[in-house]
């Protein structure tokens, strides 16, 4: 538990304190996703697969790297384009490939980038929502504020009332009073922003919590359904005590792209 703590306590400093320049908030979560990919690839080896791993993180950094050059360069999208001989070069080499299951490889490489990095780049735009070409920390961060809201209460109240589980097959700790308890304390917490933040309105940013603790939620349920297909416990032990970067944003790698969109439509 002490190690825990500790290793949560520097690691949401090193978080926050990239949050308040665009370069650093770039350099940190392009490496962030990075890592991230590389713990899913190599925990889907365990399962006797073989992605593509090396085509799958290039993909993966000229994804994050045009989107983030977008946002300071008003670089055009359209480069994006670049990825696709990459992808598809993947079904040749895999010709190459002395495997049973060479589909499986194929997939897996896909869905790498398609889980993880997509994600990451959809939080990352989040830092530019309110102006395109200008980084604004005030979304990342609260984004953050409210997942962590929600991972707490949901623990706290869990603890306390947790009596009826809300997905026992995939994961048998979680419970309805636990969702509910993250969900009062991601709201408390979405008003306490918007008080500090007001360029956007409070019923918004309640929205934004309640979207983060549905779709965190449901994250934490996907990345423990795919360790329990894997039979992995943790996706990596880069973080003591805590397992592996994906284990500590599987959260935000289905509610980022929900909040994203959601945002995007109210703002524009």
């Amino acid at each position: 538990m002490k190690t825990r703590a500790i290793t949560a306590f520097f690691f949401t400093i090193v978080m926050l304190a990239s949050l308040f320049n665009g370069y650093t908030f770039t350099g940190f979560y392009l490496l962030l996703s990075i890592i991230a990919l590389l713990e899913f690839y190599k925990m889907v080896k365990m399962g006797g697969i073989r992605p593509h791993r090396n085509m799958g993180v290039a993909v993966a950094a000229i994804m994050f790297s045009i989107t983030a050059a977008y946002h300071f360069f008003e670089f055009e999208l359209k480069y994006l384009l670049l990825i696709v001989p990459l992808i598809f070069s993947v079904f040749i080499l895999e010709l190459y490939k002395k495997n049973k299951i060479p589909f499986a490889n194929i997939s897996y490489t896909f869905v790498g980038f398609i889980y993880v990095t997509v994600p990451f780049c959809f939080f990352y735009s989040l830092g530019f929502l309110i102006d395109s070409f200008n980084y604004n920390f005030h979304l990342p961060l609260a984004f953050l504020l409210l997942l962590w809201a929600s991972d707490t209460g949901a623990y706290l109240f869990g603890v306390k009332f947790g009596k009826t589980r809300l997905f026992e097959r995939h994961s048998p700790k979680k419970s309805w009073e636990g969702f509910l308890g993250g969900l009062f304390t991601s709201l408390l917490v979405s008003y306490l922003i918007s008080t500090q933040f007001t360029e956007i309105s409070p019923a918004v940013w309640g929205g934004m919590a309640v979207l983060i603790v549905c779709f965190g939620t449901l994250g934490d349920l996907v990345e423990s359904m795919l360790k329990r297909s894997l039979d992995a416990k943790d996706s990596g032990t880069f973080l003591p005590g805590h397992g592996g970067f994906l284990d500590r944003f599987d959260g935000l790698l289905i509610a980022a792209p929900v909040v994203f969109v959601y945002l995007y439509l109210i703002l524009y």
